[in-house]
């Protein structure tokens, strides 16, 4: 049986989950920083998960903390989340064009109408999994 990894992109105020398997992204989500704890429990018995993955950068320090206080996690490791913003910016609009007059403007002047932070999650589970696409 392959590895399911949970990958967390910590913040201040929300933090992006993706749980996945080798070939497949299994969910994605955005939580408030201090619910990290419950939903990281919540979904490493809900996807069995094995391996829990933190992005180093803005707020590391706080989530991780949070995670150590909880039994019956994986190990969590931390990995270098260098260039996933920019990129998950990119895959943001991929998934979802800009529509009437926003289409006209170049992508990278545009900042997306929602948060992204599961999709630099996702980024970060496919770096791990070694399927940067």
């Amino acid at each position: 049986m392959s590895e399911t990894v949970l990958a967390l992109d910590p913040g201040r105020l929300k933090c992006g989950l993706a749980v996945g398997r080798p070939g497949a992204v299994l969910s994605r989500a955005i939580v408030p920083t201090g619910q990290v704890p419950a939903a990281v429990a919540d979904w490493v018995k809900r996807y069995g998960v094995t391996r829990i993955i933190v992005g180093g950068g803005t707020g590391s320090g706080a989530v991780l903390a949070a995670l150590a206080r909880v039994t019956g996690l994986p190990s969590v490791e931390t990995v270098e989340e260098t260039g996933t913003t920019l990129e998950a910016r990119r895959r943001y609009f991929r998934d979802h064009p800009p529509r009437g007059w926003r289409r006209l403007l170049p992508i990278t002047l545009q900042l997306p109408p929602e948060e992204y932070d599961d999709y630099v999650a996702e980024l970060l589970l496919e770096r791990v999994l070694g399927e940067g696409t």
